[in-house]
C-alpha cells in the first residue's frame, strides 16, 4: 500500500514536470499495478484503484488523448473484464467508467469494443454488477455522446431480436439520466419519430385487443420521450433544431396527450432555465457563450406567448395536485418574455379573478377530500390567484397595486381558507422583492396606513390553512421595519408565539423563524409607540427597542389563564435565548432562569415538557459559572418527573442530568441530588465507569487490528458527524438529546458483543473473520447442456458467489411469505395454522386405522378422502352409494366418520329422524319456516 501511495503522488508530480515522458510509461504501469486490484486484502485492493484512477486521470495530456499509448491503456483494462478479475469487476468497472471521462470524444472508436463488452455481461440475467455497468455505460454516454452510443449499441426496438440484433430497450432509462449537451437536432430527426412510430404500434395492439403488448410498447413511447429533458439541457443548436414546427408539436402533445405532458414540461423548464442562467452570467466554461445564450433566449421568447397560452389552458382543468409542473413551467416562460406581455398577461388574468371572485362559492366539505381534489379542478378563483401570484415579481408598480387590492379582499375570506392563505401569499411574495423593484416599494408606501391595520384587524378571523402564510408575511415585513414601525411587533408577538405550537411542521419553523427576525429588528434598536398598539395608559408612551425589552414582551405570556399560551411562550423563550444569549445580561438570564424554573414542577404535563426543553437548552448554552450556583434549584425540580409518567419523561430527565453531569461533573450533581434520588447518581456512576473501559478495551484492539473495514467504519461515523453539524443545533438540543442517550447505551459491552455476534453471521456466502478477508467461493451452476467452457467470455454467467442451495431456500421462503390474492383480498399463510392443520389430519387418520394395521400415506389414503371430501360417498347396510348432503359451507371436519358403528358406514349429518319416522326425512329443504306448504329453491321444483 505504501508503494502504491508513492507510485501515485510522484507520478502526478511528474506529470506537471515532463507530461510527454510520464505518458510514455503509463501503459506499463497500469499493466503493473493492475493485478493488485484482484489479490491481495482490501485495503490494497483500493490502494491500487486510487493509484490507477490518479493516473489515468492527471498523467494523460489532451494531446495523448487519441495516441497509440491510450490504446495499449485500454488493452490493459479491457483485461480486466475477464474472469480473473471476477471479484473485482466493480473496481474495474470505476476505472473504465474514469477513462471514459478522461477520453471524451477521443473514447469513439478505440473503446466501442469495451462498451459492447459491458454492455453484454449487464444483459446477463444473473449478472450482480449491474449498477456497476450502468456507471459505465453512463459515463460512454457523456463521453461520446447519444448518437454515437446508440450507433454503437442500438436499441433495437423494431422486434426483430436475432444474435446479431438483440432488443436493447433497458438503454432509455439509463440515458436518460446521463445525456448533456447533445445536439437537439438528433432527438427531432431521430428519436421523435421512433416515438411516433412505438405509438402506432400501440394503438394498433389495442386495436388487436393484445393489451399486454399495447401498455409494453406505450411504455417505450413515453421513455424515448423522456430522453428529451437531457437533450434540453443547453444543446448547441437551438436556433436550428427548436423551429416553428417543432414548437408547435411540443404545444400540441400537451394540450392532448396527459402521458408525455409531463416530461415535454420538464424538458421545457430545463431548457428555459439553463439559457437564462448563462444568458445573465459571465462564464467561459459553459458549453455556449452569453451571446450565444442571450440570441437562445431571444429566440425561445418568440414562443413564450403562445406556450403560456396553452399553460394556463392545460393549468385550469387540471387537478390541484397534479399540476405543480404546470407552475414551474409557467414560471419559466416568464423569465424570457419581456415586461411589457407579463403585465398585459397579468391584466387578463386578473379580471377573470373580479369575475370568478362575484360568482365564487366556499367549496363544501365533499369537495375538499382528498379523493374528490385528485379527480377535479379546483375552483376558477382559486387558479386564476394561483396565476396571477407567479406574476407577482415581474409586475410594474400600477398592476402591482392591483395584485395588493386583490390580495387586501382574499385575505378577508374567511369563509375560504383556501383563498386567504393564498392572499397572504400574494402580499408576502410581494414583500420578498428586492428593495429596488416597483412591488417591494409599494408595499413599503402602503404598509403604515394599510397592511398593519389590516393584519392587527384581522388577527381574530385567520383560518388554520392560513396561519403559516401568515406567519410568513409577518416575517417578511418585521425584517424591514422602519423606526416608526416598530409598534407591529409587539401586535404581532402573541400571533408568532402560539405559531410555535401549531400541528403543521412548517408552520412551527415559520413562526420560529419569525421571532428571531423580530428579536433581531429589536436589537437593532429604536422607539416603540405603545399607544398604537393599544396599550393601558399607565405605561409609558414610548418604549426602546432592543433585545431586552423583547424578551420582557415574550415573557409576558407566562401569566396567561391558558396552559397552551404558557406552555407556547416557554419554548419562545427557549428559542430565543438559544439564539440572543450571548447579547443578554448574566443577571438578567439568572432571573429569567428562575422564573421558568417554577414551571418545571408544574402539574401541567405540557408545561413541564416545555420546561424541560428550556432546561436543556440552558444546560448547553450558559456558562459553567453561571450554572453550577444554581444546581440546588435544578436538578430537585428536574428529579420530579424522574419516576412519574410515561418512559418518555424520564429519559428527557436522565438525559439532562446526564448532560449536567458532563458539563458540571458528577459529584457536583450528586451534590444537589436529593437523597431520595442517589440511586439515579450511583447508576450514573456505573455507567460511566462501563464507558470509559470500553474506550480503553476498543482502542487497544483498534491498535492491534489492522483491517481496512474498521477504518471504513470509523470515516462512515465521522462523515455521519460532520453532516449531523450543519443541521439546526436548536433542534439537536431539544430533539436530538433521546438519540444520543441510546446511543450511549451502545457503547457497553454487551452492545458491542451483540453487534459482534450478528456481524460474524454468514447470509451472503463470505466468510469475514477478525483479520483479513478470506476470498469467497464460487459455485457452478448446473444448467448447462454439457461442460462448461473456461475459454468462452460468457462463462462467468454461470458461476455464482452464492450457494445454490441457499438461494433457493431464500426463493421458497420469499415465495411463502408472498400474500396470495383471493376474492379481492390478500391471504397470508400461517405456517403454525398449516402445521396443526397437518396434524389433526394425522390423528384423525390414524385412529381410522384398526390396531395392528399400518398408517398408509396421506395422500394415498383414498378411503379417509372419500369419507372426508366434499364430493365422497358412503354405502349403506344394502350396499347402496349415497353421497354426502351437507349445506354449502360445511367443512370436511364437520363430516364425522362414525368408526364404531354397523360396517363403519358415517352418519350424515342431514339425514336426521324425523318424529315417528325411522328413516330420512325427504324434501325437507323445500318446508317453508313460516308458512304452510313447500317453496321452490333453486332451479328445481318440489315436486
Amino acid at each position: 500500500e505504501a508503494w502504491l501511495n508513492i507510485i501515485q503522488k510522484g507520478y502526478i508530480a511528474y506529470a506537471q514536470i515532463g507530461a510527454e515522458a510520464c505518458f510514455q510509461s503509463l501503459p506499463d504501469l497500469i499493466d503493473l499495478v493492475l493485478p493488485d486490484i484482484e489479490l491481495g486484502k482490501p485495503s490494497t485492493r483500493d490502494a491500487a484503484t486510487r493509484c490507477v484512477w490518479a493516473l489515468i486521470r492527471e498523467c494523460i495530456p489532451d494531446s495523448k488523448l487519441g495516441s497509440d499509448g491510450v490504446q495499449a491503456i485500454i488493452k490493459v483494462l479491457a483485461g480486466g473484464l475477464s474472469y480473473r478479475y471476477r471479484e473485482s469487476w466493480a473496481l474495474v468497472f470505476l476505472l473504465i467508467a474514469a477513462l471514459f471521462q478522461r477520453l471524451g470524444k477521443f473514447a469513439h472508436p478505440s473503446m466501442d469494443a469495451v462498451a459492447k463488452e459491458v454492455a453484454n455481461m449487464r444483459m446477463e440475467p444473473e449478472f450482480q454488477f449491474k449498477d456497476e455497468a450502468d456507471a459505465v455505460l453512463g459515463a460512454a454516454i457523456r463521453a461520446v455522446g447519444p448518437q454515437v452510443f446508440l450507433e454503437i449499441l442500438p436499441l433495437n426496438l423494431d422486434g426483430g431480436q436475432s444474435q446479431d440484433n438483440v432488443g436493447r430497450a433497458w438503454l432509455l432509462p439509463l440515458m436518460k439520466s446521463h445525456i448533456r449537451n447533445a445536439p437537439l437536432g438528433y432527438f427531432v430527426s431521430t428519436m421523435l419519430p421512433l416515438a411516433d412510430k412505438l405509438s402506432v404500434q400501440s394503438q394498433q395492439f389495442v386495436s388487436q385487443n393484445r393489451e399486454l403488448e399495447a401498455k409494453i410498447y406505450n411504455a417505450l413511447s413515453q421513455q424515448v420521450w423522456a430522453l428529451l429533458s437531457g437533450f434540453c439541457n443547453v444543446p448547441v443548436d437551438i436556433l436550428d433544431s427548436f423551429t416553428v414546427g417543432f414548437a408547435e408539436r411540443l404545444a400540441n402533445e400537451i394540450l392532448e396527450v396527459p402521458a408525455t405532458r409531463s416530461a415535454i414540461c420538464g424538458a421545457l423548464q430545463t431548457l428555459l432555465t439553463a439559457v437564462h442562467a448563462l444568458a445573465h452570467t459571465e462564464s467561459a466554461n459553459g458549453p455556449i457563450t452569453q451571446q450565444q445564450a442571450l440570441a437562445a433566449e431571444m429566440h425561445l421568447a418568440q414562443f413564450a406567448p403562445d406556450y403560456l397560452a396553452q399553460l394556463f389552458n392545460v393549468f385550469a382543468l387540471s387537478p390541484g395536485n397534479g399540476r405543480g409542473y404546470l407552475m414551474d413551467t409557467i414560471t419559466a416562460f416568464l423569465a424570457v418574455i419581456t415586461p411589457g406581455e407579463v403585465n398585459a398577461t397579468f391584466a387578463k388574468v386578473c379580471a377573470m379573478l373580479d369575475q370568478a371572485l362575484k360568482s365564487h362559492k366556499p367549496p363544501t366539505a365533499a369537495e375538499l377530500t382528498e379523493r374528490y381534489l385528485e379527480a377535479h379542478p379546483p375552483p376558477t378563483a382559486h387558479t386564476m390567484t394561483d396565476l396571477a401570484i407567479v406574476m407577482a415579481p415581474y409586475l410594474d408598480t400600477e398592476h402591482a397595486q392591483m395584485l395588493v387590492r386583490a390580495a387586501f379582499v382574499l385575505a378577508n375570506q374567511s369563509e375560504d381558507a383556501m383563498l386567504q392563505k393564498k392572499g397572504y401569499k400574494a402580499l408576502s411574495r410581494l414583500a420578498a422583492q428586492s428593495a429596488e423593484s416597483p412591488a417591494r416599494q409599494l408595499i413599503e408606501s402602503v404598509m403604515t396606513e394599510q397592511l398593519i391595520p389590516m393584519l392587527i384587524e384581522s388577527a381574530g378571523s385567520v383560518g388554520a390553512g392560513s396561519r403559516r402564510d401568515r406567519l410568513m408575511l409577518i416575517s417578511v415585513l418585521a425584517r424591514n421595519l422602519a423606526d416608526d414601525q416598530l409598534h407591529f411587533i409587539p401586535a404581532m408577538l402573541s400571533e408568532a408565539i402560539m405559531g410555535t405550537k401549531e400541528a403543521n411542521e412548517r408552520a412551527r419553523n415559520v413562526a420560529f423563524e419569525t421571532l428571531l427576525v423580530m428579536g433581531q429588528r429589536m436589537g437593532q434598536g429604536g422607539v416603540i409607540h405603545m399607544a398604537t398598539v393599544g396599550s393601558d395608559s399607565e405605561m409609558a408612551a414610548e418604549q426602546d427597542a432592543n433585545i431586552v425589552e423583547f424578551f420582557k414582551m415574550t415573557a409576558a405570556g407566562l401569566a396567561a389563564q391558558t396552559p397552551h399560551m404558557v406552555s407556547a411562550t416557554i419554548a419562545a423563550i427557549s428559542r430565543t435565548l438559544f439564539e440572543f444569549h450571548e447579547q443578554l445580561d448574566v443577571q438578567f438570564i439568572i432571573e429569567l432562569m428562575s422564573t421558568v424554573l417554577m414551571f418545571v414542577v408544574n402539574n401541567n404535563r405540557e408545561i413541564s415538557k416545555s420546561s424541560l426543553g428550556f432546561v436543556k437548552v440552558i444546560a448547553v448554552v450558559l456558562p459553567k459559572d453561571v450554572l453550577l450556583p444554581h444546581l440546588d434549584e435544578i436538578v430537585p425540580s428536574i428529579c420530579k418527573w424522574s419516576h412519574e409518567y410515561k418512559n418518555q419523561m424520564r429519559l428527557k430527565c436522565r438525559h439532562i442530568l446526564d448532560r449536567l453531569a458532563r458539563r458540571l461533573g458528577l459529584d457536583a450533581v450528586a451534590k444537589a441530588m436529593p437523597e431520595e434520588h442517589q440511586k439515579l447518581i450511583i447508576n450514573m456512576r456505573k455507567r460511566e465507569q462501563r464507558l470509559q473501559r470500553a474506550k480503553e478495551n476498543g482502542g487497544a484492539q483498534q491498535s492491534t487490528n489492522g483491517d481496512s473495514a474498521q477504518a471504513k467504519t470509523v470515516a462512515a461515523a465521522a462523515t455521519a458527524a460532520g453532516k449531523k453539524s450543519f443541521g439546526s443545533a436548536f433542534e439537536d438540543i431539544i430533539y436530538g438529546s433521546e438519540s444520543e442517550f441510546e446511543d450511549s447505551e451502545d457503547e457497553q459491552p454487551g452492545g458491542a458483543k451483540k453487534r459482534n455476534d450478528r456481524a460474524k453471521k454468514n447470509k451472503g456466502g463470505r466468510q469475514v473473520e477478525s483479520g483479513d478477508a478470506t476470498r469467497a467461493g464460487a459455485w457452478i451452476k448446473e444448467d448447462t447442456d454439457g461442460p462448461l467452457d473456461f475459454l468462452d467470455r460468457s462463462a462467468f454467467t454461470h458461476f455464482s458467489t452464492i450457494d445454490p442451495a441457499m438461494a433457493a431456500t431464500a426463493k421458497a421462503r420469499r415465495a411463502r411469505s408472498e400474500p396470495k390474492v383471493r376474492n379481492g383480498k390478500f391471504v397470508f399463510d400461517d405456517e403454525e395454522e398449516d402445521e396443526r392443520k397437518a396434524k389433526a389430519a394425522a390423528k384423525a387418520a390414524a385412529e381410522a386405522v384398526p390396531d395392528g394395521a399400518s398408517v398408509p400415506d396421506a395422500s394415498e389414503d383414498y378411503y379417509l378422502q372419500s369419507l372426508t371430501s366434499k364430493e365422497g360417498f358412503y354405502r349403506t347396510a344394502n350396499q347402496k352409494i349415497k353421497f354426502h348432503k351437507r349445506k354449502a359451507g360445511d367443512s370436511d371436519e364437520e363430516m364425522g366418520i362414525a368408526s364404531d358403528n354397523e360396517g363403519g358406514v358415517p352418519k350424515p349429518s342431514m339425514a336426521k329422524k324425523g318424529k315417528g319416522n325411522a328413516g330420512t326425512v325427504y324434501g325437507r329443504e323445500f318446508r317453508s319456516k313460516k308458512a304452510q306448504g313447500d317453496v321452490k329453491r333453486g332451479n328445481v321444483d318440489p315436486y
